[in-house]
């Protein structure tokens, strides 16, 4: 592993230890702030910060393992362990997202049959504002971070600080509707919670459907086909070029394709010039690019 590697992996390691103490310590303030303000929506939203505490685990121990060099039984290295976490991160949120929705509905239909809500304290009230806070910073942090060591994981991380910071959003206004608005509006808690977990749904789809599309082997981007061809393309010595293949490995790409060189080359000049395309791609797309380029003869057709 060489010292850019270490370097993005310890960066990884600091951002995600930093979400984590501060999940922890946000999950059981919220518990007992849910505790003693008697308020079952803190309680719910500490339970969600303690969801984000066990993603934080996972990106710990997945980013681990994906920093490792290449070993015989992980040819192309361990980048798709980074795409497992992130998926593992998004279903988090969808089971989250969707146990929320239940949650506010047993709620709404309790409320319907005549069970009152209990009226939560003040003590609630102020922990879901701090953690709204606390969250969105965590979010921002997170984010930056992840993007600049181009983390799918970092960055499903940071939009799980978010929908936390969401949800509280709606437990505040819960909290807030029962506390000023009187016992007829405490069915704002359940149902600010409902629309919130839409919000939270849409962002687990927008983080699972990349890892999705790298498990099922799906090409580049046409933006990064086309930089590709246009390297192949405007070296002098390649006549042609065919059979080009692509995908993602984790934080890193795979490329192969078949290049047709003049038949009198020597097999020296002929590996010369794939030696050039590998280090303009890699130029390109990173270091840890995985360059696989076939060389055939280029055979004049006669005119007919």
């Amino acid at each position: 592993m060489n010292m850019n590697d270490k370097a993005r992996i310890q960066r990884i390691k600091r951002v995600t230890l930093t979400g984590s103490v501060v999940n922890l310590l946000l999950t059981a303030a919220k518990i007992l702030a849910g505790i003693l303000g008697k308020s079952s929506a803190m309680i719910a939203d500490g339970v969600h910060s303690l969801s984000d505490f066990v993603t934080d685990i996972i990106v710990l121990v997945f980013i681990g393992v994906s920093g490792k060099e290449r070993d015989e039984d992980h040819q192309y290295g361990h980048g798709k362990f980074e795409t497992f976490a992130t998926m593992l991160i998004s279903f988090s949120l969808l089971f989250v997202g969707a146990g929320i929705i239940w949650t506010g509905v047993k709620k709404i239909i309790g409320s319907m049959n005549g069970i009152t809500i209990e009226q939560p304290g003040y003590i609630a009230l102020v922990a879901a504002v701090l953690s709204i806070i606390t969250k969105e910073a965590l979010f921002w942090y997170t984010k930056i971070v992840g993007v600049k060591v181009n983390s799918q994981a970092v960055v499903a991380n940071a939009w799980h600080h978010r929908s936390d910071a969401f949800s509280s959003i709606g437990t505040t206004l819960g909290i807030a509707g029962a506390i000023l608005l009187g016992e007829k509006w405490r069915i704002l808690d359940p149902v600010a919670g409902i629309v919130v977990s839409f919000f939270i749904l849409k962002v687990a789809w927008e983080i699972a459907r990349p890892s999705i599309n790298e498990l099922l082997e799906r090409s580049l981007p046409e933006d990064a086909l086309n930089e590709i061809v246009k390297i192949i393309s405007e070296n002098p010595d390649v006549k042609a070029f065919h059979n080009l293949k692509t995908r993602r490995i984790g934080d890193a790409c795979a490329i192969e394709f078949h290049i047709k060189v003049d038949k009198s080359l020597t097999v020296e000049s002929s590996h010369d010039i794939a030696t050039e395309l590998e280090k303009m791609i890699r130029n390109k797309f990173g270091s840890k690019t995985h360059v696989g380029i076939h060389i055939e003869p280029h055979i004049e057709r006669p005119e007919k």
